[in-house]
């Protein structure tokens, strides 16, 4: 008699629940890639892997807000920085975060800067380190992105929207607040530069850079897996901020 049970039992289709709604959409981006290795830190850690395993923890903990999470790569590959901007597009994300880290090319850059900065998208750079940031980044571009730079000055010069360059605003705000305060860092502030991996976003879009990797210590830091749990929460507590704060001005 079970074994008849267990048989009409397993012949009943089993249905799987529909999925929910998430509660928004966000493109992760980890810098670089591929044979664009980013900044090389002491004993030759590389800005890509740590952007990967930031930005992987960064989407666990967005995915336990319930949002849906997309990675612009899952592993060591090559992707055009316009190609980011376009997945985000084409998935109608509300956010877009790239994961960056900093460098300093001088001996006595390298040995005292340490820090975070935040940057959302502007034709003109906050200032002269906002231009050199934004110029080594932009350093990725596929000879096809580089032959089309007019195009990109056109999506500058409108940035898209007024409300995408005020969201964009607001998300790099509230990520940045939650990244100095939880992890202690130095605060550099929140920048704007012409960021060709921003250009285009159809949504609040910012480029984090989440420390220095060319400074000894925080090189270190920066590869630790505590570190990196630290720095993602941080971002994703932004986000939380931020969209709760969007929720409260909707009503």
């Amino acid at each position: 008699m079970v074994a008849l049970l267990l048989a009409a039992l397993s012949a009943v289709p089993v249905s799987s629940p529909p999925p929910l709604d998430p509660a928004f959409v966000a493109v992760v981006d980890p810098g670089h890639g591929g044979d664009k290795d980013g900044a090389i830190g002491p004993g030759g850690v590389r800005e890509k892997d740590l952007a990967l395993g930031i930005a992987r923890r960064l989407a666990q903990r967005l995915r336990a807000q319930g949002g849906k999470v997309i990675l612009t790569r899952e592993r060591d590959e090559s992707v055009e920085l316009s190609a980011r901007s376009a997945l985000a597009n084409a998935a109608e994300a509300d956010l877009f975060i790239s994961i960056h880290l900093n460098s300093m090319a001088t001996r006595k850059g390298r040995s005292r800067t340490r820090g975070i900065e935040t940057y959302f998208l502007s034709a003109d750079a906050s200032d002269a380190t906002a231009t050199a940031v934004a110029a080594r980044e932009n350093a990725d571009r596929a000879p096809a992105e580089i032959a089309h730079d007019d195009a990109v000055a056109g999506i500058l010069a409108d940035l898209g929207s007024v409300e995408s360059l005020a969201e964009s605003s607001r998300l790099a705000y509230a990520i940045h607040e939650r990244l100095t305060s939880r992890t202690g860092a130095e605060n550099h502030g929140v920048k704007q530069a012409p960021f060709h991996v921003l250009a285009g976003a159809r949504m609040a879009a910012v480029l984090v850079e989440v420390g220095f990797v060319s400074h000894p210590e925080e090189s270190r830091l920066l590869a630790s897996a505590a570190y990196q749990e630290r720095i993602a929460a941080a971002i994703a507590e932004g986000v939380a901020g931020f969209r709760a704060g969007g929720r409260r001005a909707a009503r």
